[in-house]
């Protein structure tokens, strides 16, 4: 492929005898890669899982079809293997609060959240309205429980979450460097003053990231690009300017210490991670994990309240009786005409630009309520009272819109739609008719 003349002599200065190798992998293929999702039930997945990742327990290498019952239903999502490092780097725990501040389009954010096995809470934020959008689809199709996508700035998001998170990942906007082979386009608007640009951007993220951080708090920072500008160097950076302390990552094979000599000399900073794809199977990538050292805290914050009115709570409790076994969501919320299920312990959302507060349980009408597809996507299927099996014929006319003849002794009502025991949405079952509630700016043709 065609490269910037001076991004090649830029990296023919740094890289040496590297410099032929790191070239020539970029004519190569770049690497495709998907994760199993942890969170859902077991399914009947139809995938090829030949080739695990060593890294990722639940990855493996290959392509996926956007087409299928497994990536529709949030079974699989397709992520690169190279970005599938940076959130086990993170290593949620339980209970943790973590967030995601610069998260579409939500690869990693599913990541954490699997990780977290729906403890805790993942807020996940864009700054981009329409990338906030796709954030919020794919989080959604996900099944992840009650996280919070925001779209807003690091600092409006700062004034609200003092000291709050016990990790923050920083996935920052960067240069792009190590998309190149993947992403021609994105060589047309490099320039050699571009990565000096983006550092300007990258530190000002970090330094109201900092004022969200608890003491002791985890801080990951990574890029999808080469520059040292954007890598050693805003580490170096965060170590002149706070106090923190660089963590050790564990590396595996084909993966390398970050350079010292790109920066200040700082060694500490061979404990971050360089991938470059002449030597590792994947995109070019830069992780580092900082720890806060600061002991002070001031993290108070007014909780969200229920503001669930009387007459909504009601039909909410007879539309879950007549349709959920075992299903007690305890914190509600309305927001606009949807019922959502909320985490009790995120801040009062008032003046914050809000894309999900939680998951959505149903759209609130004139004296009912209709299950929602992202509760659909959430739910564990044996907490539904009624299921109805689709073939993957069915599941093509499902997507596309079409209603589905059924058995018509089947009761009238919501039922579950399962494809190969894949949860793909609610329909409604009236003499002998499936009707179709899939969205309709979701639906494709097969």
């Amino acid at each position: 492929m065609e490269l910037p003349e001076e991004f090649k002599t830029k990296y023919q200065k740094l890289l040496g005898n590297e410099y032929g190798e790191f070239i020539k992998s970029f004519d190569d293929e770049p690497d495709n890669g998907f994760r199993i999702n942890k969170l859902k039930s077991a399914a009947n997945i139809h995938e090829n899982f030949d080739y695990p990742i060593e890294y990722v327990p639940n990855g493996y290498y290959g392509k996926v079809n956007g087409k299928t019952p497994e990536h529709q239903s949030g079974y699989v999502y397709s992520q690169e293997p190279s970005a599938m490092f940076v959130a086990q780097v993170v290593d949620p725990q339980p209970g943790e609060k973590i967030l995601d501040l610069c998260a579409a389009p939500g690869g990693k954010s599913t990541q954490i959240a699997n990780l977290l096995n729906n403890t805790g809470l993942l807020v996940s934020n864009e700054i981009d309205r329409g990338r906030a959008k796709i954030l919020v689809e794919n989080l959604e199709r996900f099944g992840v429980w009650n996280s919070l996508i925001l779209n807003e700035s690091p600092q409006k998001m700062a004034s609200h979450f003092k000291h709050y998170f016990d990790k923050i990942l920083i996935d920052a906007p960067c240069s792009g460097e190590g998309m190149f082979r993947k992403n021609h386009e994105a060589t047309k608007y490099w320039s050699i003053d571009y990565p000096k640009e983006c550092a300007i951007r990258q530190k000002e993220i970090i330094t109201e990231a900092v004022k969200m951080l608890k003491p002791g708090g985890q801080l990951i920072y990574s890029t999808c690009t080469f520059a040292p500008e954007e890598d050693e160097q805003i580490i170096a950076w965060i170590l002149e300017n706070y106090n923190f302390t660089i963590l050790p990552i564990p590396k595996y094979e084909g993966m390398v210490d970050g350079k010292p000599a790109w920066a200040n000399g700082e060694e500490d900073l061979t404990k971050t991670v360089r991938l470059f794809p002449h030597l590792f199977r994947g995109d070019g990538h830069f992780v580092a994990k900082l720890q806060n050292n600061d002991l002070k805290s001031i993290n108070k914050f007014n909780p969200q309240k229920s503001n669930v009115k009387p007459d909504i709570q009601k039909e909410w409790e007879k539309f879950n009786n007549d349709t959920f076994v075992d299903f007690d969501p305890k914190n509600l919320l309305k927001f606009g005409d949807m019922l959502y299920s909320f985490n009790p312990e995120i801040p009062n959302l008032q003046g914050l630009k809000v894309m999900r507060p939680g998951t959505p349980l149903g759209i609130v009408k004139k004296n009912r309520i209709e299950p929602s597809y992202g509760l659909s996507l959430a739910i564990n299927p044996k907490n539904v009272k009624r299921k109805i099996q689709i073939d993957r014929n069915q599941w093509k006319a499902y997507v596309h819109g079409d209603t589905i003849k059924v058995d018509k002794d089947l009761n009238k009502g919501w039922y579950l739609i399962q494809c190969d025991e894949m949860a793909v949405g609610f329909g409604k079952v009236v003499n002998g008719t499936l009707k179709n509630f899939f969205p309709k700016g979701l639906r494709f043709k097969v």
